[in-house]
């Protein structure tokens, strides 16, 4: 007898119903059966299930692209690592920082020799503080040898972001730059010199620029980055890279937050559900006559 009494408990409350006239005036007409519809605590809506399915795609998406951000801020660490290594060292000899191409990246270098400005050129789209501007690109030439390394100078101002004059920036021809290298790309698509200007380039590509000089460049450029004497004539040198950690942390943070927001609608919804679920089980009347 109690296990009855414990099945009696696990099954669901049985609807309440009542033998009721169709027509209440008529005591004649259709009767049928009219069943008070009973909450089912133990049952869940399609609805419900299709919202618990998008709400577990939503969190696993978001839980992803957190740990993708946390990837990213390992990344950005390890990269601001290397810079401030190398940006640290003395700066040496570019030809001998160049022996080993595979680390000579943002390494500091210096190069002494002669400015060729019959074939330098503005790089264009570049900014600085907001202001559209150009760099201009330099090659310096080596004494002795017909090998060039080609030199960022800096910024200038230009409205329409290309157009520079270039006599306008000269430094004496003779130099000494000190600063950091940087990488040329290689294999570019696409046409590196503007279609309006033969001295305006997009990007640095190795094997355009070397097709455009008429002797060879070393495959990276040399960022100078100590200001000249004369500074009316000299365009603005650029700083060394951003080492900081970007908004990945911050990302990471809101992604995981989003998540959790997930999981706690998903319940939220799945008990407003079972709140709101009815066990639809009204016995349907009949069309036969019983009298009252």
């Amino acid at each position: 007898m109690n296990g009855n009494r414990a099945n009696s408990r696990r099954r669901p409350p049985a609807p309440a119903c009542s033998l009721v006239a169709a027509n209440p005036s008529r005591p004649s007409s259709a009767v049928g059966f009219e069943c008070e519809h009973v909450p089912d605590q133990s049952a869940v809506s399609r609805r419900a299930l299709g919202f618990i399915l998008f709400a577990a795609l939503v969190c696993a998406g978001c839980v992803r692209l957190g740990f993708w951000q946390l990837r990213r801020l390992d990344q950005r660490r390890a990269l601001n690592a290397m810079l401030s290594e190398r940006l640290g060292s003395a700066a040496l000899p570019v030809r001998d920082v160049l022996r080993d191409t595979a680390t000579a990246a943002f390494r500091r270098a210096r190069a002494s020799g002669t400015y060729d400005f019959a074939n330098e050129f503005a790089l264009a789209a570049r900014t600085r503080q907001g202001s559209p501007g150009a760099n201009i690109v330099t090659p310096l030439r080596f004494a002795g040898t017909d090998t060039a390394v080609l030199v960022n100078r800096g910024w200038v101002y230009a409205p329409d972001a290309m157009t520079v004059d270039l006599a306008r920036w000269r430094e004496p021809d003779s130099a000494s730059v000190a600063g950091y290298l940087v990488a040329m790309e290689t294999g570019k698509r696409g046409s590196v010199t503007a279609a309006t200007n033969a001295r305006v380039v997009r990007h640095l590509d190795v094997d355009s620029l070397a097709a455009r000089l008429p002797y060879p460049v070393l495959p990276f450029v040399l960022v100078a980055m100590e200001p000249a004497t004369n500074a009316d004539s000299v365009p603005a040198r650029l700083a060394a890279p951003v080492m900081d950690e970007g908004p990945h942390l911050g990302y990471a943070i809101q992604w995981f937050a989003f998540a959790l927001i997930g999981v706690v609608g998903g319940v939220f919804g799945v008990r407003a559900d079972r709140r709101g679920t009815w066990r639809r089980t009204a016995v349907p009347r009949h069309g036969s006559q019983h009298a009252l």
